[in-house]
């Protein structure tokens, strides 16, 4: 297999390592698409439940896929996506994670006829888990073969024992299986990494990859207005409702990438190399779950309130929960991974995320075109305080 970048053959057992100033490859973009499907999946499992538990579930499946993800993150950090034997490990996880994405909506429930979804669901993000471990370990430096070894098996192995014996006994066992098995992966992770100065080989490669990340999970929820919006023809609460959730998924995107992401990628990589791999796991592989879970929640938010945005009947609890509870999530994160890398509290975003919380049940009683308003106007009063009010150092 011949290296063009480098100019040498690259075996298919080898690796290309990275080095600073690396970038994201095509086969990542390519890759995390099949996340992106996942996600929408995800969305559609919890509108259809359209309850407490079916809004636990998602999120749930969600953070599953988010350890999936981030554990591939890590791995082409280490090595070019698209070189050796992360190319291959790249396109099993990528077709392994599809097929997860594919069955989301029998991840508790069977359908009748067919496989048993549960299970197949399961399958598959365990092929996914299960090969980016094997590479991950076979590239890991000699010095951090040990421990990584020791650091996946504690985290994959109770973690699929726990999601397979919860998809044999199903409910109401299985969710609390599943609880368990997402616990574990951050736990063990963190507990093992003590001490242990994890290489980040290119942090401009690691914060673009987690960027892109975000940029698709928006596309997502642009998704969620599309499939509100498309049961109906067009008309002028239909187009108020469209530009009202662009809005928000502006704000959104504005909330991070103009104020954060390149202060964040900066910062990163002011640390110092045996902490680098620390602040990193904090910031991207943790703290961006509260970012992604905020995003899908808005989706679904923006999918309920546009299914009848002409209405005069209100929103509703389950879509005010979604809308105003994944903005004041997503707000938090950003918060919170502002005060990790740049040792800062964003004092506004923690209002703002406060009032959004204990506005729920008055959105909940607006009308879906009021409600996406209200959404929109806190925003606007954010950025505008975020000029007037500085940051609050921790």
């Amino acid at each position: 297999m011949k290296d063009r970048k480098h100019g040498a053959v690259v075996p298919l057992l080898r690796a290309v390592i990275s080095r600073e100033g690396d970038r994201v490859t095509r086969l990542e973009l390519f890759f995390d698409l099949a996340f992106v499907f996942a996600f929408t999946q995800i969305s559609r499992l919890m509108a259809q439940q359209h309850d407490a538990l079916g809004i636990l579930q998602g999120l749930v499946i969600l953070a599953l896929l988010w350890w999936a993800w981030t554990a591939y993150g890590w791995l082409t950090t280490v090595a070019h996506a698209d070189r050796g034997v992360v190319r291959w490990a790249m396109i099993i996880g990528m077709t392994a994670i599809f097929v997860a994405g594919l069955v989301v909506l029998e991840a508790y429930v069977d359908l009748p006829g067919g496989l048993f979804g549960p299970l197949v669901f399961v399958g598959a993000y365990l092929v996914a888990r299960v090969t980016h471990a094997v590479v991950f370990v076979w590239l890991a430096e000699p010095a951090l073969r040990r421990r990584t070894l020791i650091t996946v098996a504690l985290s994959v192995v109770p973690s699929g024992a726990l999601l397979i014996a919860g998809a044999l006994l199903g409910a109401p066992w299985q969710i609390w299986c599943t609880i368990a098995a997402v616990a574990i992966e951050p736990i063990v992770s963190y507990r093992a990494s003590v001490g242990i100065a994890w290489p980040v080989r290119s942090t401009a490669h690691f914060t673009e990859r987690h960027g892109l990340i975000m940029i698709l999970a928006l596309g997502e929820s642009i998704l969620g207005i599309g499939a509100g919006a498309a049961i109906a023809p067009i008309s002028v609460g239909i187009l108020s409702g469209v530009v009202l959730s662009m809005l928000i998924c502006i704000a959104l995107w504005w909330a991070y990438f103009t104020r954060l992401n390149d202060e964040a990628e900066h910062a990163l990589e002011a640390v110092p190399a045996v902490e680098r791999g620390r602040a990193a796991t904090d910031a991207y592989t943790y703290l961006h779950l509260l970012l992604v879970s905020g995003i899908v929640l808005v989706a679904l938010g923006f999918e309920v309130a546009m299914s009848h945005i002409e209405s005069t009947d209100h929103l509703g609890l389950f879509g005010a929960v979604a809308l105003s509870g994944g903005t004041a999530c997503y707000l938090l994160g950003t918060s919170a991974f502002a005060r990790r890398l740049l040792g800062t509290w964003n004092v506004p975003r923690l209002v703002i995320a406060a009032i959004f919380v204990a506005l729920t049940p008055v959105i909940s009683m607006l009308p879906p075109l009021a409600a996406l308003a209200s959404v929109v106007g806190l925003l606007i009063a954010l950025f505008i305080a975020e000029r007037e009010v500085p940051t609050a150092a921790a």
